[in-house]
């Protein structure tokens, strides 16, 4: 029997399923906003809602008190991990390590969605991201108030040039009206801890104006090789009612990382050298022999020994995201909705680099990329209430500069100072750059829909939105003698659509019965970064961007989804069938060394997938709750491809670096202030190599937590301690894939290992 998404721990009951989240509002909206918000059954933690947003189709909201329930630091991506369909890997237990983390969404990669926050759009989710900022680094999982998961194809008001088949959007809390705080403790594995502390400032006058701010401080050391892994967030929030149905609302984050990162691997590397092969930090002279041609024993007799351990790979990063929201009630049947937006980053990715000597004589030298991204943008809505229509209409502009270049440092020669310590961020002068790479894009998007609630049981919605997104530039620095290039490229590229459109249906047919079903089309803009990595400004030169400037087409599909869902307190049950036809499948082709790889943009032509997700969740009795869910997806390519002047049989072939089959289990119970959970997932195989000839095998993954509400004691609040065990059973697994970019045939290093078993454990307290 097929089973589709996980509910959770904790009583169900009646709610409302929360607001528009491009709405800052999350309490007056519900009840007299211009789109009806109809009550339905919802658990405190997960609830599948069939066309409870403007989204229309299947969406899953998860509220804080699902989040409360993991180890405080946990990737908020990583907490949706039990949604049917959705896969998210890590290669570190709490899952913030942005280069060894992704997540797939029914066959959709991270950077294929549309993801915001507070009605800002966040952008292509993606390491090194080039129009946006990860979920992680924008907001601390302790200040969301729920997330909303949207399948198909996300909604046609959501800003994003990068939605293809979904869209994940996070809400913050408001402020307390209550003057007080929070203060929480983490402590764990390999001397993980991590602090936060909340201010809340109630409400500060008649009007209601309140605020809050929060600071969290957080620190690991790797599970294996050496090196730290440290993060602090800055979060504020403001917030201003105007009147009992307007208000203006303020959010600012500040987010600062640096992580050691874990050595890249292969099938090879794993199955020869094991699951613990990493980076040869702090052993200087080892990685400085090694690059001499000198190796450990280990590696004395190992193919391509030289890119199995570099001396360090550090990420480092800072980012500013700010924005201001206005929502206001016009008219009685009017309401006006805008967001002000504007975010900043640097960012630092290094390694160091075997191939290239430094100036003074060492075999070694120091390979930093540097990418910076400043944007500004602005969305605004006005919805319009007439009998049993409400219409939305409403436009988003951006404006995004970016630049990533890679720069060579000095190190030093063996017993002749300190290597480079690029936690620090102190580098000195570059002795070269090898590239640059500078870009402006400017991205505008308008939508309409209307809503019509043709009777109390039926509800139709129909809309388009027109997308036109034009990047201008290309290189800003090359060295020939590095690159062999005379001239690397430049240009502009445009993606355009007039009319993507969406529409669906939701029938309320019998009492606790649903079916619905959902079409849209969707158009995915051209990515753009770092010369050589996949985009298509970072094929070889001037020339192959020229011939390739007019056969170019951005990534279109074709999403359909029909669900059936029945909800009551003691079970619910529900079923999605989708269908997907890609266009214009743009994928990374990858081979050469990891520090200078050579990636292909190459057009795969069309891509075919249909799925399943289906679930059954029981309560039995109070406080206990069991969920099975299975999620099966077939997704293949559509044609041969040619690279090389080889051609290869790519027609038939299996999606890459997603499972076809993935089952979830989870049962959970409370009693008064204690709770507890046990969950599993299986993940299937999943393939590395595009003719699907190299793949990592099926896995299951377990994990256990608890947690106890000791109550108030003295001045503290709803004193709470939590336990958790992550991967509980040990399992050895692959965690994250294509990093590095995938292979047309056979093995490539661009996986990485999973961590193994970690606990966690927590204390905070409200004041």
């Amino acid at each position: 029997m097929f089973f589709l998404s996980i509910l959770a721990i904790g009583e169900t009951r009646a709610a409302t399923v929360p607001p528009d989240p491009r709405s800052p509002s999350t309490a007056h909206l519900a009840r007299k906003g211009p789109v009806p918000r109809p009550a339905v059954t919802r658990s405190e933690d997960v609830s599948v809602t069939a066309i409870r947003h403007q989204a229309g189709g299947a969406a899953e909201v998860v509220t804080q008190a699902t989040l409360s329930h993991y180890a405080p630091g946990t990737n908020p991506m990583q907490m949706l991990n039990q949604i049917p369909g959705l896969n998210f890997v890590s290669d570190d237990a709490l899952g913030n390590e942005s280069w060894g983390s992704n997540l797939w969404l029914r066959g959709f990669t991270q950077a294929q969605l549309g993801v915001t926050l507070d009605g800002i759009p966040l952008g292509a989710q993606e390491y090194n991201t080039y129009n946006g900022l990860l979920a992680n680094f924008a907001i601390t999982s302790e200040n969301i108030d729920h997330i909303t998961v949207s399948d198909g194809g996300g909604m046609v008001a959501t800003p994003a040039t990068t939605n293809l088949g979904g869209a994940i959007q996070y809400v913050s809390t408001d402020p307390s009206d209550r003057l007080g705080g929070k203060v929480s403790q983490m402590f764990g594995s390999r001397d993980s801890f991590r602090t936060l502390v909340r201010f809340d400032s109630g409400k500060l006058n008649a009007s209601g104006t309140k605020f809050y701010v929060s600071y969290v401080r957080s620190d690991q050391n790797k599970w294996k090789g050496s090196g730290d892994q440290f993060n602090q967030q800055l979060n504020a929030k403001f917030v201003q009612p105007i009147g009992e149905e307007s208000r203006i609302s303020a959010f600012f984050d500040w987010d600062e990382q640096a992580y050691f990162s874990y050595a890249d691997q292969s099938l090879d590397i794993l199955s020869t050298l094991g699951q613990r092969n990493d980076f040869y930090y702090p052993n200087y002279t080892a990685a400085y022999l090694a690059a001499q041609g000198s190796f450990p024993k280990n590696l004395q007799n190992y193919p391509g020994a030289t890119d199995v351990s570099y001396y360090d790979g550090v990420t480092l990063s800072s980012e500013y995201l700010g924005g201001l929201n206005f929502d206001f009630k016009l008219a009685d049947r009017v309401r006006w909705l805008t967001t002000v937006y504007g975010h900043g980053d640097r960012q630092w990715s290094t390694w160091t680099d075997p191939y290239l000597p430094s100036p003074n004589g060492a075999p070694l030298s120091e390979l930093v990329i540097q990418p910076q991204t400043r944007r500004f943008g602005l969305t605004s809505a006005v919805q319009y209430r007439l009998g049993r229509h409400h219409f939305e209409a409403g436009v988003w502009y951006e404006n995004n500069a970016n630049s990533i270049g890679e720069f060579m440092y000095q190190e030093p020669l063996l017993g002749q100072g300190s290597p480079i310590n690029p936690l620090a961020n102190r580098f000195g002068t570059p002795f070269q750059e090898n590239w640059g790479m500078r870009y402006s894009t400017n991205s505008f998007q308008f939508h309409l829909e209307d809503v019509f609630q043709v009777l109390p049981t039926l509800r139709l919605q129909a809309g388009f939105k027109s997308l036109l997104v034009t990047t201008h530039g290309g290189a800003s620095e090359n060295d020939a003698a590095y690159t062999g290039q005379d001239m690397l490229a430049s240009g502009s590229l445009t993606s355009a659509a007039a009319a993507l459109p969406h529409f669906n249906a939701l029938w309320t047919f019998l009492p606790h019965h649903e079916v619905y079903f959902d079409i849209s089309k969707n158009m995915r803009a051209y990515d753009y970064g770092a010369y050589e990595y996949g985009s298509a400004w970072g094929v070889t030169n001037q020339q192959t961007f020229q011939q390739i400037h007019d056969r170019l087409k951005p990534e279109t599909d074709w999403d359909y989804t029909i669900g059936y869902r029945y909800s009551s307190k003691p079970l619910s049950a529900s079923i999605d069938l989708y269908h997907v036809d890609f266009s214009n499948r743009l994928q990374s082709l990858t081979s050469g060394s990891i520090i200078a790889p050579i990636s292909t943009l190459i057009n795969v032509g069309s891509v075919t997938m249909n799925g399943l997700d289906a679930s059954l969740t029981v309560r039995p009795v109070a406080g206990l709750t069991i969920t099975n869910g299975v999620s099966y997806n077939h997704s293949v390519y559509g044609q041969n491809v040619v690279s090389g002047g080889v051609s290869y049989a790519l027609k038939g072939k299996k999606v890459i670096n997603y499972p076809e089959v993935m089952y979830k289990t989870r049962i959970s119970y409370a009693y008064h202030g204690a709770e507890a959970y046990f969950d599993a997932n299986y993940i299937s195989r999943r393939y590395l190599s595009y003719v699907n000839d190299s793949w990592v095998p099926s896995y299951w993954m377990t994990n256990l937590g608890a947690r106890y509400r000791v109550g108030d004691y003295g001045l503290m609040r709803d004193v709470t301690f939590g336990f958790n065990i992550y991967n509980l059973i040990n399992t050895k697994y692959v965690a994250q894939m294509g990093e590095n970019g995938n292979p047309l045939s056979g093995d490539y290093q661009s996986i990485m290992s999973g961590s193994p078993r970690s606990y966690f454990g927590s204390i905070s307290a409200g004041f």
